[in-house]
């Protein structure tokens, strides 16, 4: 496994990131309909392209199996392809962006419990709650920060 981030992303790297993405919120994010993930899906390459830092790690065909993105000190996303999960990546991937982009605070939607118990075992902790998400859907947020 390498985890590194990527300056270049290609049209390629977008829509294999995009197939992480997808395989990792059909697992995790089971109160979303196939509607509403197919409606969520339209805005990530996007946000692939625009976020400040993308790091992604592959495995050992240089395939991206899992990704996270960064905006100042705050993660903003880190998808597992669901074949990639329970394996340590997700705490590898964590860790790095701890100590390579000092990530300390991050949201996680309520409704994904698997999440939220990950990110209080890598140390962080409920500070506030919404109840919705950014763009106003009926999905609370929890905000959690490193302690």
């Amino acid at each position: 496994m390498k985890i590194f981030e990527v300056k270049d992303r290609t049209t390629s790297l977008i829509e294999q990131l995009l197939k992480v993405w997808e395989s990792s919120v059909k697992a995790t994010h089971l109160f979303l309909s196939e509607n509403e993930i197919e409606n969520i899906k339209k805005y990530v390459p996007q946000a692939l392209k625009e976020i400040p830092y993308l790091i992604i790690v592959e495995d050992k065909n240089q395939i991206p199996v899992g990704f996270m993105g960064i905006v100042e000190q705050h993660l903003e996303m880190l998808f597992l392809s669901h074949e990639e999960r329970g394996k340590g990546l997700g705490k590898e991937l964590l860790k790095y962006g701890i100590d390579k982009y000092s990530v300390n605070d991050l949201a996680v939607n309520e409704q994904n419990p698997l999440a939220k118990g990950f990110y209080e075992h890598m140390g962080f902790e409920v500070y506030k709650r919404t109840e919705c998400d950014e763009q106003g859907n009926p999905y609370p947020l929890l905000y959690m920060r490193l302690v």
